[in-house]
């Protein structure tokens, strides 16, 4: 029997057996989930499907699997970091992730990090979780990623903002310059006088007539 939470994206396959362990499949390529699914159905485990960090690990802290079979490169939250999230609900968690044969060396430094029982190389085969069997029921590591968590994924903080000042109105010209004395007592500009104007011209014929006689006496006309 297998239904489908729509809202959740998250498939659950059950088995006969209730007290079957259940295990929790992690990625957004269909095709990978349904191979998982038809692996871990034939060793009769109770199958939950999902294809986002985010909602795995939410379904890793609802159910407390027995096994995450999970993908690196999966949308919202990576499986690295889904991976020590769900280490640090839980810490007894088997994790064993998957990824394309170009991510290894991600792989092998996820599985490190978060303390996983290993990695398989994606497409997965039946055959390839075979081999990896023993590790799956083995020993579950110690995840030193737990500690740098914060540093890996930091939280962000909320920053108050302030609200915007007002813009500030712009200043008054400055007034021009006001004489300090009122117009009565201005004193106004001199005009030359007209006087002054008369010896000028008197001073001017005079010069005149002088520099005639001069020219008429020194040629003997006078």
């Amino acid at each position: 029997m297998a239904f489908t939470c729509m809202l959740a994206m998250v498939r659950v396959t059950d088995v006969a057996d209730e007290e079957a362990p259940t295990v929790l499949l992690v990625d957004n390529n269909q095709m990978s989930l349904h191979r998982l699914t038809t692996i871990f159905r034939q060793r009769e485990f109770n199958v939950v499907t999902c294809d986002d960090g985010d909602k795995a690990v939410d379904e890793y802290i609802r159910l407390d699997p027995e096994l995450v079979v999970l993908s690196l490169d999966i949308p919202s939250l990576d499986g690295h970091l889904a991976a020590l999230e769900m280490r640090e609900h839980g810490k007894d968690s088997r994790i064993l992730f998957s990824a394309p044969k170009r991510q290894a060396k991600l792989a092998q430094d996820a599985t490190h990090s978060a303390g996983a029982i290993g990695w398989v190389e994606k497409p997965i085969t039946s055959s390839a979780i075979d081999a990896i069997w023993d590790l799956v029921l083995g020993p579950i590591p110690e995840a030193p990623g737990l500690e740098d968590l914060d540093n890996i994924h930091p939280v962000e903080e909320m920053i108050e903002v302030e609200e915007d000042e007002p813009p500030q109105p712009l200043p008054l010209p400055l007034p021009l310059p006001i004489n300090p004395l009122p117009i009565e007592q201005q004193k106004p500009v001199k005009k030359k006088s007209t006087k002054t104007k008369r010896l000028a011209i008197v001073f001017i014929l005079f010069s005149g007539l002088a520099a005639a006689a001069w020219y008429a006496w020194d040629s003997g006309m006078i």
